[in-house]
């Protein structure tokens, strides 16, 4: 299986819509993907059409001793969700120990849901640094780093990217980072020009726009990714860019 974590430096960007949009992409050419929700803010089930009400997932599971296949939650359209879960904060707690305790538990327990070996797995990581980051870190095969084109996301870009070189890339099988500009609207001038000097200064090779579109936002309201909800937007049209980029990396290694 391949494990992509996508990942963030601040709030905002809209990482958790564009997580799911990819998973779907994929999902779509037929590739079995399977989301997981890192975030105790449990939103990611939001864009698969999953009940606000269902409180199994990944947490719960944890700190019962059940097996993590059980808390796999399947929409009619075939997209496997693992959720966060609904907890309180005390057991919020003592997971985020569980997981601090075993810096390779997230990657023990993919491995034991025995995944066809052709499978895709994305997580889905809160903003900033967290011991979900850490343990999603230690797992992927490629950083998806999420940005804005503000003044925000590129005052931290090179920071993160270092952040994400440090710890990914002394492992043999890492392959690599991507970053995507999320909510691009070339009609402001500074949103632009910005999106045009984070492309030339960032070094990296692969970078992809998601320009702002109303059928996203539209989508994420009806429970949906945006590909189900609109074939035929710049939106849908963005993200297969994107995930044409993602497959490209993952064929030719570490960029």
């Amino acid at each position: 299986m391949k494990i992509i974590t996508v990942a963030s430096g601040k709030g905002g960007v809209g990482k958790t819509t564009l997580s799911a949009n990819l998973s779907v992409a994929l999902r779509r050419q037929g590739h079995k993907v399977l989301s997981v929700d890192l975030d105790p803010q449990n939103g990611l089930g939001l864009h698969f059409g999953l009940s606000t009400e269902h409180i199994n997932g990944i947490s719960r599971a944890t700190l019962s001793s059940a097996d993590w296949r059980d808390a796999i939650w399947q929409s009619e359209e075939g997209d496997m969700v693992l959720p966060y879960g609904l907890i309180n904060d005390s057991d919020k707690a003592i997971f985020e120990m569980k997981l601090a305790d075993d810096p390779d538990y997230l990657l023990t327990q993919l491995e034991l849901l025995d995944l066809p070996e052709d499978s895709y797995v994305f997580l889905d990581t809160p903003p900033g640094a967290s011991i979900y980051q850490q343990q999603a870190f230690s797992a992927c095969h490629v950083v998806v780093l999420t940005l804005l084109a503000d003044a925000a996301s590129f005052g931290t870009a090179n920071k993160y990217i270092k952040k994400i070189k440090m710890e990914c890339y002394g492992r043999k099988n890492f392959m690599g980072h991507m970053n995507i500009v999320n909510q691009v609207d070339r009609n402001r001038q500074l949103n632009s020009d910005m999106t045009d000097l984070m492309r030339e200064t960032l070094n990296v090779e692969y970078f992809n726009v998601i320009h702002q579109d109303q059928s996203i936002a539209e989508a994420v309201a009806c429970g949906q990714a945006v590909l189900d909800y609109d074939a035929e937007c710049i939106g849908t049209r963005d993200i297969n860019n994107a995930v044409v980029n993602l497959k490209e990396l993952m064929a030719n290694g570490r960029v």
